[in-house]
């Protein structure tokens, strides 16, 4: 049955995708056209509804709200270039420096707004310029912006692996952030030693030393926004509060840093702010759903054994089966966004790597990381293109300067993938 119904469910998903159907609509009709091959369609349809419904009945959701609101007031509250100034300060007198500040800047933006693109969009708006006008070459700015940016996914606090704790059946939140906090530093501080290399080699410029009464005023005006880190991620590991309690405290913290201390936006955006915020949640919560039917479609068809049958008919070696699920997922991400992506392969492959005894925490790692560099990836990332745009450059010109950091990338993926320690060794410290 598992070979019938995984052909409809591909190729309904697939016919209906290309008419350009919305995502979720796409997966619960081709979920309810697989499970019609085993049961009548009215017993489909009340059953799928029931787990649709059951998978939005979570606390724990309440998380995704509040993380998003507050990454929407940041995006428009004035932080970038307070960071901007601040990881200047980071970056120190090294060559290329601009570029260090980028690295930095999209890191520490892309985890406190928890977007990819917004970091790519606000850091590399202010920086990708003053890059060229400093004599760097567009495409090597573009490179570098494109190439940080997804840190965000990875450092914490991230919606994305909130989401895989979801899906995988309540994989600890603090754990994954802690795991998640390494690879997102592992992936910073490989971008920064790459851009080194080619700004020594190329003769980039160096920052001027800023005076000790500059440092200080830049570092006052970021610690509101650092703080905000520390208060989150701090507050959980310290058992003061929960993942969810934190996203809420996170909402009140950024009110009253965007309309009380920096006041770069009118109270009167607010109901703005509210209303992308529940566009947003929306579209995840349809997707969460949508993605319980297909869940329970290829259970009740056993499509996930099948495919597990197939990938160990060709290896069973945990190497073998980890190296085949990375392909999959870099090409997954390269065309298609992240929170869906989790949400859909997380049931196809948890199962897979249980079997060969890899930590769920670990592997929520792995995944993320894997489809954070398919977005950056061509031949539809979503994230190379956005960060093209900003630069400016053809998106051509973009891949071949991304072309030493993708090589860097991929065999941070195998370290990150083939030596667990390295990134559960944090969360094992802690008692997580």
């Amino acid at each position: 049955m598992a070979g019938p119904a995984s052909l409809i469910l591909i190729s309904v998903f697939a016919f209906m995708a290309l008419l350009g159907v919305p995502l979720a609509v796409s997966l619960v009709a081709a979920s309810l056209a697989a499970v019609t091959l085993v049961v009548p369609l009215d017993m489909a349809l009340f059953t799928a509804a029931q787990k649709m419904m059951g998978s939005l009945d979570s606390f724990s959701l309440l998380a995704v709200p509040f993380f998003i609101l507050s990454g929407v007031m940041m995006n428009s509250g004035g932080i970038a270039i307070r960071l901007v100034n601040f990881a200047k300060l980071i970056a120190g007198r090294v060559p290329g420096s601009l570029a260090q500040t980028n690295i930095a800047g999209n890191m520490l933006f892309g985890s406190i707004s928890g977007s990819a693109i917004a970091a790519s969009t606000s850091i590399g708006g202010v920086l990708v310029p003053m890059q060229v006008r400093d004599g760097y070459d567009r495409g090597f700015a573009a490179a570098v912006n494109i190439a940080s940016a997804p840190t965000g996914m990875l450092i914490p606090p991230t919606t994305a692996f909130i989401i895989y704790s979801l899906v995988s059946g309540g994989t600890s939140v603090a754990a994954l952030f802690m795991a998640g906090g390494v690879a997102g530093l592992i992936w910073g501080l490989g971008m920064t030693a790459m851009s080194i290399v080619i700004a020594k080699r190329r003769g980039y410029p160096i920052e001027p030393r800023p005076t000790l009464r500059e440092a200080w005023d830049t570092t006052l005006a970021a610690i509101p926004s650092l703080l905000l880190i520390v208060i989150v991620i701090g507050g959980i590991m310290g058992g003061i509060f929960t993942a969810v309690e934190a996203s809420g405290i996170a909402v009140l913290y950024t009110l009253l840093m965007t309309f009380a201390i920096h006041r770069t936006v009118p109270l009167s955006r607010l109901p703005g702010f509210l209303v992308e915020t529940a566009q947003i949640t929306g579209t995840i919560m349809l997707l969460l759903a949508a993605s319980a039917a297909l869940s329970f479609a290829m259970a009740f068809t056993g499509i996930p054994a099948a495919i597990t049958d197939l990938i160990f008919a060709i290896s069973s070696e945990p190497v073998i089966v980890l190296l085949i699920i990375n392909v999959i997922l870099i090409f997954v991400g390269c065309f298609m966004d992240i929170g869906p992506a989790i949400l859909i392969f997380t049931p196809i492959m948890l199962p897979i790597t249980n079997q060969i005894g890899v930590d769920p925490i670990h592997f929520g790692v792995v995944l993320v990381f894997n489809l954070a560099i398919g977005t950056i990836t061509p031949p539809v990332g979503t994230g190379l293109f956005v960060g093209a745009s900003v630069a400016q450059v053809r998106v051509e010109t973009a891949i071949k300067a991304l072309l030493p950091f993708y090589a860097l990338l991929i065999g941070f993926l195998m370290l990150v993938t083939y030596v667990p320690a390295l990134t559960l060794f944090l969360p094992r410290m802690l008692g997580l």
